[in-house]
């Protein structure tokens, strides 16, 4: 069946990270997933305590660089790990792990400048939450979207306050609004993130998730797989039987329902995550990728649908 959307060059239906960076910067661009020594409102003590209950030690960063090593050391690193599946490349460090701006402007700065004064570096993504936006940061922030290709990543999960709770978010869905807005008032890049399979959530849910952002009409989203991993709250919820995990058929269906709902133009960054398989306690079907974003595929092509086909709806 032809594939008639157009932000594609390949069997894909909806707008991949790829085909966007590919488009951009003329080749081949990854992400060097970096460790910079933050940490996050609801882990000091300031909003909460633990952070968030599906987080590892290493706050969502545990293929990011090794914190005991400076960032430049990271970049090489990880740059060279990234480099034995892709020998020619542009990089994007992606500073990934806790909450990245939750630090003075200054700080910030210390951190964030060395690597990208690195050769082919093109951009920079920083991971945060939409609670940590201070006005010096955003106006450093503001300089860095002059200078290179800035993505802000927000890790809202869901629209839901009663999930936002039962996660330990520490924030609330209209607190995300007014960060978010902050960031578009000053023409930022934000990447939305969002996870299926939250505790009590139903999939009724997780794509009223999905509309509400889609309304938002971010550059990038990351749809994400909730992954249970070892010595975390979650996995002491999950060993007690307070919820169950999804199926890779639901997970599927969920994703396409919530693509059809992005607009065309709305960049997918991820359509699942990564666990490590040391550390995954399930749903140990994610550990197969490439059969979880084949099966996706396919249903997409058995609808004959697209991403896009339900915006605005």
């Amino acid at each position: 069946m032809e594939n008639k959307f157009k932000y594609s060059n390949d069997n894909k239906r909806y707008h991949t990270w790829n085909y966007h960076l590919q488009r951009k910067f003329g080749g081949k661009v990854f992400k060097v997933a970096l460790n910079g020594g933050f940490t996050c409102p609801n882990i000091d003590g300031k909003k909460g305590v633990g952070g968030c209950i599906y987080c590892s030690s290493s706050g969502s960063g545990d293929f990011a660089g090794d914190p005991s090593h400076n960032i430049l050391t990271q970049f090489e690193e990880v740059k060279e790990r990234m480099h034995k599946k892709w020998h020619e490349a542009k990089y994007i460090p992606y500073f990934q792990a806790h909450t990245n701006t939750y630090a003075p402007a200054s700080v910030l700065r210390e951190r964030f400048e060395p690597v990208l004064k690195q050769d082919n570096v093109v951009g920079i993504s920083i991971a945060t939450r939409a609670d940590c936006l201070e006005d010096d940061v955003l106006d450093y922030l503001s300089e860095l979207n002059e200078r290179t290709y800035l993505v802000t990543e927000l890790g809202l999960q869901t629209v839901f306050d009663e999930t936002g709770e039962k996660i330990n978010r520490c924030h609330t869905y209209a607190e995300f609004l007014d960060g978010y807005k902050k960031l578009q008032d000053r023409n930022i890049n934000v990447c939305v993130h969002l996870i299926d399979g939250l505790p009590g959530e139903t999939t009724d849910m997780m794509l009223e998730s999905a509309k509400a952002v889609a309304k938002l009409n971010p550059h990038c989203v990351k749809l994400h797989l909730l992954h249970v991993l070892k010595n975390t709250r979650l996995a002491d919820m999950y060993a007690r039987g307070e919820f169950e995990l999804m199926t890779l058929e639901d997970y599927v269906e969920t994703i396409v329902n919530q693509l059809e709902v992005f607009s065309e133009e709305t960049v997918i960054q991820r359509l699942t995550g990564d666990g490590g398989r040391d550390s995954l306690v399930g749903p140990l079907w994610s550990l197969k990728k490439f059969v979880v974003l084949n099966e996706i595929d396919k249903l997409m092509v058995k609808r004959d649908t697209y991403q896009g086909v339900k915006y605005g709806e």
